[in-house]
């Protein structure tokens, strides 16, 4: 009796584990939830990403389902992987989805599932945990999944459909999609129009973005007569550089002010916030108290959206927050540029003067979606160095009733927003592919 009863256990665990190898399987590939927790699972995240082993991920996938790769390099050991799909009249501009690999980094600790190890609640609403869920690797997977769906029919793009994915998003993108942009692979590439992230929505509208803001770093420093703490001096290096503060403070005050009172969203408003303070004579204690010192430097990162002309800003630093009259001087460095290469403000239509923008919105409204106001985003993002070139361009991750999680701990996607996502891009993606209406690049 008791043999039979280890007996019937024995089997018992062998079927047990059969379907928990079964459940692993289709988990870590078998299906577009795995397919995304296996992405999510490479480890790109800064200082050091792994770009090698999700880029061999994403040129299966790609090849499995029929496309063609091909893996470019500006920067050693920074890939820029290009999937093809070839549209039946390849002569008209492509279009191209683009997402990027790397990610910021996590701390591992603050997380209640650690942060690369895509783990799915199941009995929490699916919520699959991980860096990078909503910044953005999943609109990378997205994209394939709903091509594959869309094979799977037997349509056929008349467009040539190219999709990007780029190292270095998150420090700037200056080895990833800026030299991408500016080489003769991505001229090749005749780019008509273009998607790119976006951010998810706690409410019930697909957020889209037109714009990105521009970051400036702005560096001001302050000089002046070093001596005792208990005498006066006339522009002392701090007595300047609290000036500058304060002049600064004011100006900020003015734009927070149009934000709340409803006149302005927060990205359409110059930000400029303090980052850092840099001052005094140190000692083994820490600082010499007694003593005025003859330099001191305030660090500020800027925000500037399109619309702002960056000549007036300039003459601002240079005439109140940073006069030289007052021993002061200051740096700006520009990560970006507020207009494209006809001087014209780097932003997207969203109205009936850009004949894509109704072909996208028509394509989520298709899929029972509604797209929210278009916004400027608050942040930066890739979008930048396509759209300088004066290619249209909308930030999209269709992500709703979700929480905006990227960069935060705990990041994480619901599996049916995720799925979702991938049926609204097949409709897009449809769409904008089967688009006829324009013939060449509107710059």
């Amino acid at each position: 009796m008791a043999s039979h009863i280890v007996e019937t256990l024995l089997v018992l665990s062998v079927i047990i584990f059969l379907q928990l190898q079964t459940t692993k399987g289709e988990e870590e590939g078998d299906t577009p939830i795995g397919r995304f927790q296996q992405y999510l699972r490479f480890k790109t995240a800064h200082p050091n990403p792994n770009y090698t082993a999700p880029v061999s991920f994403l040129v299966h996938q790609a090849q499995s389902i029929g496309l063609t790769t091909r893996t470019l390099e500006y920067v050693k050991g920074k890939p820029v992987l290009v999937v093809t799909w070839l549209g039946s009249k390849p002569q008209l501009p492509s279009i191209l989805l683009n997402s990027h690999l790397d990610s910021v980094p996590a701390e591992a600790d603050k997380w209640i599932h650690p942060p690369f190890s895509a783990h799915r609640t199941l009995d929490g609403g699916g919520l699959i945990y991980a860096r990078g869920a909503q910044d953005d690797k999943c609109i990378g997977v997205q994209y394939l999944e709903s091509i594959r769906n869309l094979k799977s029919t037997g349509f056929l793009p008349i467009r040539t459909l190219h999709i990007s994915y780029v190292p270095d998003e998150e420090i700037g993108g200056f080895d990833g999609m800026a030299k991408f942009a500016a080489s003769s692979d991505f001229r090749d590439l005749n780019v008509g129009f273009a998607l790119d992230e976006g951010q998810a929505n706690p409410g019930d509208e697909f957020r889209v973005f037109f714009a990105d803001r521009t970051p400036w770093e702005l560096v001001i420093t302050a000089r002046g007569v070093p001596g005792h703490g208990a005498k006066l001096y006339d522009n002392g290096a701090m007595e300047n550089l609290m000036k500058s503060v304060e002049l600064i403070s004011r100006f900020r005050e003015t734009q927070f002010d149009f934000v709340k009172a409803g006149k302005a969203a927060n990205s359409e408003v110059i930000s400029v916030n303090p980052v850092y303070l840099k001052a005094g004579t140190p000692s083994n204690t820490g600082f010499v108290m007694n003593m005025q010192p003859s330099e001191a430097e305030a660090g500020y990162d800027l925000r500037l959206p399109p619309m702002d002309d960056p000549h007036l800003i300039k003459k601002r630093i240079a005439e109140e927050w940073a006069p030289s009259i007052r021993n002061m001087t200051y740096t700006i460095k520009e990560k970006g540029k507020l207009r494209d290469h006809l001087g014209r403000p780097i932003m997207t239509a969203t109205n009936g003067s850009n004949p894509w923008w109704s072909v996208f919105k028509q394509a989520v409204e298709a899929t029972g979606g509604k797209l929210a106001k278009p916004e400027i985003l608050a942040s930066t993002t890739d979008a930048r160095y396509i759209r300088t070139l004066g290619i249209p361009l909308l930030g999209f991750s269709p992500m709703i009733n979700t929480p905006i999680l990227l960069h935060d701990h705990n990041e994480f996607l619901k599996d049916t927003v995720f799925l979702k996502g991938i049926q609204v891009y097949e409709s897009v993606i449809s769409a904008l592919s089967s688009f006829e209406g324009v013939s060449a690049q509107m710059i």
